[in-house]
């Protein structure tokens, strides 16, 4: 069954449910406040009549005097405590009471009656007549008009039940259309999606902000992380087999030289050796970069803590001299106890590969300053190397370009620096910007925005 139909069925039944107990609980209230206003009525009157009746017993026949004070529809008598009826009346349309059997009774009795599939009201006083003997004085009335009324508006109900369920049904078929309208464009646009092999997305109309709009946005979210996978996945298959297929057609050629003529010639074999070697360490290090770029930035787990920036490129710096053997100057400026919250790891990273570029093409010492600059504290790292063309620079972190397509290749790197490098920036909030000059060099500067200790 279909949801909106389900949807559909059980509010229909659930309100109608409603209504009818609503309606038998109204019928039994009505009848209840109606039978009891007979019931007293019935009762006053008893009293009143047998008040009369006993200031009047001797001046007047007890026929007469109960043919006085009979209900306009019902009866009225004297019962001894033999059981037996006296001086009985009737009112012409209740001549069927005289079959009534009768019962003395101690007490006052009031109450309600069936008799021949009628109902009355029931009244019995004890009374004692002019022979000193103990009677009851009974009087039985017809509540016709009031089973009457109760009939008519049992049969109300009823209608008003039977009317009101079909816009009930109808207004519930709105309902559950409404509801279910962004749950069936949301199978829509799945099945679109399966079909077509194309993302798309749900449109989201009005402001509303209940857990369907909530639903939609949720699906158009995961669908963004989906596409935006998708195409990092086909971009990594991509540059992976356009990037690997040199270093690996070097590796095959270089092998195969090995295989012909690697033994008899000791300088060919090494020459291959260490190309093969090279080659396998620019192979591990640029899928290692497409691994990492091809990650959500979601999916890079960043941990903000705040950290000494002076203490932090102390460490780094000596860790990378330790590492290279290369002279690094570092040059902090009036704000050494800088404090910045980053992540650490990832900061690390980034600045490994600005010293790893610099290092690179340049043999000078690199240098490596920090300070402050416009509530922004900076990091800059300066090299004395080729330097950059102005018309290239705008092109430099885009994956895979060489600035210097044979000296990068002799270097050993990839084209995947830089690219990484604004990545990682853009994913902890770190501003990069690059400036260079040909034969001069290039200085790489991190801005991020911290509170001054």
């Amino acid at each position: 069954m279909k949801l909106s139909n389900k949807i559909n069925l059980y509010t229909s039944v659930l309100f109608t449910t409603l209504l009818i107990i609503m309606n038998i609980s109204v019928y039994f209230t009505f009848s209840k406040l109606i039978l009891d206003s007979e019931l007293n009525t019935a009762a006053k009157e008893m009293e009143k009549t047998a008040n009369d009746i006993g200031k009047s017993l001797g001046s007047i026949s007890e026929g007469e005097l109960l043919r006085s004070y009979v209900p306009l529809n019902g009866m009225i008598q004297f019962v001894t405590t033999e059981n037996k009826p006296i001086s009985t009346v009737t009112s012409p349309t209740e001549k069927n009471l005289i079959e009534r059997k009768v019962k003395f009774s101690k007490g006052e009795v009031s109450t309600f009656i069936v008799f021949q599939k009628r109902d009355y009201t029931y009244e019995s006083m004890p009374i004692i007549l002019l022979d000193g003997s103990v009677a009851n004085l009974q009087i039985t009335k017809s509540i016709k008009s009031a089973t009457d009324n109760l009939e008519i508006l049992r049969l109300v109900l009823v209608l008003v039940t039977l009317l009101a369920i079909i816009p009930m049904v109808i207004s519930s078929r709105i309902l559950s259309k409404l509801i279910t309208n962004p749950v069936t464009s949301l199978i829509k646009t799945m099945k679109e999606i399966r079909h077509s092999g194309h993302f798309k997305r749900l449109t989201l109309e009005g402001k509303s902000k209940d857990e369907l709009n909530q639903m939609s946005e949720t699906f158009n979210h995961m669908i963004e992380l989906l596409e935006t996978n998708y195409e990092k996945q086909k971009q990594f298959v991509s540059n992976a087999s356009h990037e690997l297929k040199t270093p690996l057609t070097i590796i095959e050629s270089y092998a195969s030289l090995l295989k012909r003529r690697g033994i008899a010639e000791p300088e060919l074999f090494y020459e291959s050796i260490e190309a093969i070697h090279s080659e396998a360490i620019r192979m591990k290090e640029m899928t290692e970069q497409l691994l990492l770029l091809a990650k959500h930035p979601e999916q890079w787990n960043i941990q903000r803590a705040a950290i000494n920036l002076g203490d932090f490129l102390l460490q780094t710096i000596k860790a990378f001299q330790s590492a290279y053997k290369r002279e690094i100057q570092y040059q902090p400026g009036n704000s050494l106890v800088t404090t910045v919250v980053t992540d650490e790891k990832k900061l690390k990273q980034l600045l490994y590969i600005l010293l790893d570029n610099a290092r690179k093409y340049s043999d000078e010492a690199i240098t490596v300053s920090s300070g402050r600059e416009h509530g922004e504290a900076f990091i800059k790292v300066t090299d004395k190397g080729i330097g950059i063309n102005n018309d290239e620079m705008p092109k430099v972190f885009d994956r895979f370009y060489r600035v210097d397509q044979a000296r990068t290749r002799k270097k050993g790197g990839s084209g995947l620096g830089l690219s990484l490098a604004k990545e990682i920036a853009d994913a902890i909030g770190i501003r990069i910007q690059l400036e260079s000059e040909v034969g001069v060099g290039t200085t790489a500067t991190l801005f991020f925005k911290t509170d001054k200790n």
